[in-house]
């Protein structure tokens, strides 16, 4: 597939991530609770994998396509490409989200970002928020390296990574509110403020470090 081609759909995607995802979280989470928000993020991935999967392979996040990687599944040039695609197309939907709030007389309050401490939806602290992210993501990756195994059933991969993640968000919204993507965690701490903008490197660290972990768990395991 043409590489341009390509990175359009990880942009196309990861734009539909943030602004699904993010978006009910924002526009909608008093009235839908964590169990909504928590579907809005798995039904953007279980989606798009359907729609773009055998386009690019749908990663939509930076920590996925280390974990990738790092499994053996992901060329090393293709890295950085994908994670610019990834970035632009999540900081281009949370700037629409942006837009729609501040049109609104609907206050932007803490936009969905990421965040530790007094930024925890539970008051939990930058050891819980590393400790989680890291665990969540290592099985997020786990889930998707063992769905898209050529020896595992076919057509079934985006609903497993999609209900993953949905689960993921189940456990982990009222410790960090929930990252284990990095380029979801950029986006709205950019529109969010400086105190998300200044914990933003753990959910760059612990969702990579959870990521390629994984990778090479699953390279370890699947080896005949």
């Amino acid at each position: 597939m043409n590489t341009n081609k390509r990175l359009a759909a990880e942009f196309f995607g990861t734009f539909w991530l943030v602004l699904g995802g993010c978006g009910t979280a924002a526009l909608a989470g008093a009235g839908v609770g964590t169990l909504g928000i928590s579907l809005a993020f798995g039904l953007t991935v279980l989606t798009m994998a359907y729609a773009i999967g055998h386009i690019s392979g749908c990663h939509l996040n930076p920590a996925v396509t280390l974990g990738l990687w790092a499994g053996g599944r992901f060329q090393s040039k293709d890295i950085l490409p994908y994670i610019c695609a990834q970035l632009v197309g999540a900081i281009a939907a949370a700037s629409v989200l942006y837009l729609i709030i501040s049109c609104s007389a609907k206050e932007i309050g803490g936009f969905a970002a990421n965040g530790f401490g007094d930024s925890s939806p539970g008051g939990f602290g930058l050891v819980s928020a590393l400790l989680t992210e890291t665990v969540m993501t290592f099985f997020f990756l786990l889930i998707i390296l063992g769905a898209t195994d050529e020896r595992a059933p076919k057509g079934f991969a985006p609903i497993a990574i999609g209900l993953g993640l949905a689960l993921i968000h189940l456990i982990s919204i009222p410790v960090t509110n929930t990252s284990v993507n990095p380029a979801r965690s950029t986006s709205q701490a950019i529109f969010a403020g400086c105190e998300a903008l200044t914990q933003l490197w753990v959910f760059w660290l612990a969702p990579i470090v959870g990521a390629v972990l994984a990778g090479a768990v699953y390279k370890g395991l699947s080896n005949k």
